[in-house]
């Protein structure tokens, strides 16, 4: 025994040696060149003592979960939405159904304040907050049948709070389908091989739901194999396909592509989960989790320097050209789902808790999954840093403020310090086989020109084109998992809603239920896509601007429904492993939300930008981004739209948290008032390992049970 603790001991030490050095590194090295490996170094030291540590005490010793409690999947198992799901192929569905566009983007535009302040947020926040909600909401999900998050706070909080949180959520949702969507229809447009690819991985799904349903019952190991070797023929046959004389029938127009989003978004919704859903998340999660590891790889192999500053000038100042705003709070908001996500809350209290197994597997997919979404945002932050600055502000500053060609685009980010010349500029679009690389902004263009930087010192420069197209594509299939789960728990969301008008829609599978609500589902994020599509400033468009603050201000119910269910359920003491979260959570939002609406600089405030175009429509003036008179009473629209919607958003949200901490201060002075909507108790008949590998104990028990089929 004493061997093992001591070998225990020196491999956590060396850990957190790696990670500490890590750190160390990143924050005292100035005016020297810096490893991005030890960014990779700090981040995974960081997560490896989180989750052995401070994810195993939030589990067993604040949340207490137990193994011999049923849940839901195995006490309802329907075979449409409730089905107890094998912890691998559940652990796949639940990363592809949180990692969005967020860990992508939004890490790569923080990049114009310096790497320092996203990577310190990115894994710091991920720690303390975004894993530490997304396992707490699950593990209350799991207790109350799956419950979603705005039912839990309508049953918990009250009606009045919880019929602020249900609206705000639901609310919310849309607006973030909706730009998960426009982001994928952006991807493919035009692009024969992403689209052909990423319509492959639908019938290998299906193939892998059949065998593991139907002909292989149980066999993870060997449909995982299947998987990953069609998906890597798909892969190929995907560039083949863009060479030949296919090309034409992969090659979508954006509104086509928008009619089949919202068609697949429509089946994927009501089909059973282990038919499609959970074996496609799990398929993809193969190449997002292979391509993110080989990313790190390949850091660690060819050292690649930082070359953005640790921290920029933009970081003390409100007018960077990337993003308007200061530090704080708009770094934050900027970063988004790589560190705290509200989005992940409604996936952790939507499909994945009717799909879970055991109880104790709530900290490796919930917490776990987390981890896993944040290394995607450290890699994606890493890629940004790692280009030339002067590329990087070049990619990212807007038309309107670098102008459209080289020598323009050159002397205006030259302005800044970062020296560019118009050479240079010109070539890194020819190495990628683009007509252009200037203001391409979102994001996504520069993060595919990181990955394709490193990839290509590993395998040759001749290759830089095919992995910067590559991870185009990959970008596309990352998001789109989000969606399709996403529509899934908007349907909950909207069946829980009616039901609390007319009881059958609270069955979550009645057939007319999930058919109607997920028409209407797909209804409102397609207008607002198609819209989007066709009218550049309006649409979903419209609403891109508060996509970032409407996920952090759901993040904050999510964790004052969990601060009032830890109150409430006897853990008073352990209340501030949420609560601290939500104070900042709410301090950051709150304020970023305030500067939106009112702001005196144009470039921030929306009512600001409504009056400054308003009185430019007046003197018959034309500002950018409008190119038209309709135009600019189009911006003025937005403007109106986006700076009310984020007034109601906050106050919403405001009362979300009054309303909360009333029922807990309520509860700590009167328990006896308080009442619990958890499920009963009902022994568990399934045997299943808690983490990824069986531990001795758990092979024992496998051995001894007879475990029921299922995937």
């Amino acid at each position: 025994m004493r061997t093992a603790n001591t070998r225990t001991i020196v491999i956590w030490t060396l850990v957190a040696l790696i990670g500490g050095t890590g750190w160390a590194v990143l924050a005292l090295a100035r005016g020297e060149e810096v490893s991005a490996a030890w960014m990779v170094a700090a981040a995974l030291g960081s997560y490896a003592i989180a989750y052995r540590f401070y994810a195993k005490f939030i589990a067993y010793k604040v949340l207490k979960v137990d193994r011999t409690r049923a849940t839901p999947a195995e006490r309802l198992d329907n075979g449409i939405d409730f089905h107890p799901t094998d912890r691998r192929v559940l652990l796949g569905h639940h990363f592809a159904a949180i990692a969005g566009a967020g860990p992508l983007v939004g890490p790569v535009l923080a990049a114009q304040m310096g790497y320092l302040p996203g990577t310190i947020w990115i894994i710091a926040g991920v720690i303390f907050a975004g894993a530490v909600q997304d396992m707490v909401v699950l593990f209350f999900s799991t207790r109350r049948d799956g419950r979603s998050l705005g039912q839990m706070a309508r049953e918990e909080i009250g009606p009045f709070g919880g019929a602020a949180a249900i609206l705000a959520t639901f609310a919310i949702m849309i607006i973030l389908l909706g730009v998960l969507a426009l982001v994928v229809v952006n991807a493919l447009a035009e692009s024969p091989w992403g689209t052909f690819s990423i319509a492959m991985t639908i019938p290998i799904a299906l193939l892998m739901g059949f065998y593991l349903r139907v002909l292989r019952p149980g066999r993870v190991s060997e449909v995982s194999l299947i998987g990953v070797g069609l998906l890597l023929l798909a892969l190929i046959a995907g560039r083949w396909v863009a060479e030949s004389s296919w090309a034409d029938a992969f090659t979508l127009a954006p509104s086509t592509l928008v009619v089949w989003l919202v068609a697949y978004g429509f089946i994927a919704s009501i089909l059973p989960v282990w038919m499609l859903l959970a074996p496609r998340d799990y398929l993809s999660t193969f190449m997002k989790i292979g391509t993110i590891f080989l990313l790190a790889l390949g850091v660690v192999l060819a050292l690649p320097t930082l070359k953005m500053d640790a921290v920029t000038d933009f970081a003390s100042r409100d007018n960077g050209p990337v993003f308007a705003g200061s530090l704080f709070p708009f770094v934050f908001i900027t970063i988004a789902c790589g560190a705290l996500s509200g989005f992940h809350s409604l996936i952790s209290s939507g499909t994945t808790p009717k799909m879970i197994q055991k109880e104790t597997q709530v900290r490796m997919i919930g917490y776990g999954s987390m981890l896993m979404e944040s290394s995607v945002a450290v890699m994606a932050l890493v890629a940004a840093s790692i280009i030339d600055p002067g590329l990087y502000f070049a990619m990212n500053a807007p038309a309107g403020v670098i102008g459209d060609s080289v020598q323009n685009a050159s002397q205006v980010v030259g302005s800044w310090g970062y020296q560019i010349s118009p050479e240079d500029l010109a070539q890194a679009a020819k190495n990628v086989e683009e007509a252009s690389l200037l203001s391409r902004t979102g994001g996504a263009p520069t993060l595919a020109v990181g990955i394709s930087d490193i990839f290509s010192q590993i395998t040759g420069d001749s290759l830089r084109a095919f992995w910067y197209h590559f991870a185009i594509m990959f970008e596309a299939l990352f998001i789109l998992t989000a969606l399709d789960a996403g529509t899934r728990v908007g349907r909950f969301m909207l069946q829980d809603m009616l039901g609390n008008v007319y009881r059958p829609f609270k069955q979550i599978s009645w057939k007319p239920g999930l058919v109607i609500c997920s028409a209407i589902v797909c209804g409102l994020w397609g207008y607002f896509l198609w819209v989007g599509v066709h009218e550049p400033l309006g649409g979903i468009n419209q609403l891109f601007p508060i996509f970032g603050i409407s996920n952090q201000l759901l993040a904050a119910v999510a964790l004052a429904v969990c601060t009032t269910l830890l109150v409430k359920s006897g853990r008073l003491k352990w209340a501030w492993i949420t609560g601290i979260p939500l104070a900042w959570d709410a301090t950051v939002t709150l304020t970023a939300s305030y500067q939106k609406v009112f702001s005196s600089d144009p470039r921030v405030g929306f009512f600001k930008q409504r009056q400054v175009f308003q009185d430019a429509i007046d003197d018959g003036k034309i500002l950018p981004p409008a190119k038209t008179m309709d135009d600019m009473h189009t911006v003025v629209t937005n403007s109106t739209v986006d700076g009310v919607l984020t007034a109601a958003l906050a106050l919403l949200i405001i009362v979300v948290i009054v309303d909360a901490a009333r029922v807990c201060v309520r509860h700590i002075r009167r328990p006896a008032l308080s009442t619990l909507s958890e499920a009963p108790y009902v022994e568990s008949k399934l045997v299943a390992p808690a983490g990824l590998f069986p531990t001795r104990e758990e092979k024992e028990e496998q051995r001894d049970a007879v475990t029921p089929a299922g995937t």
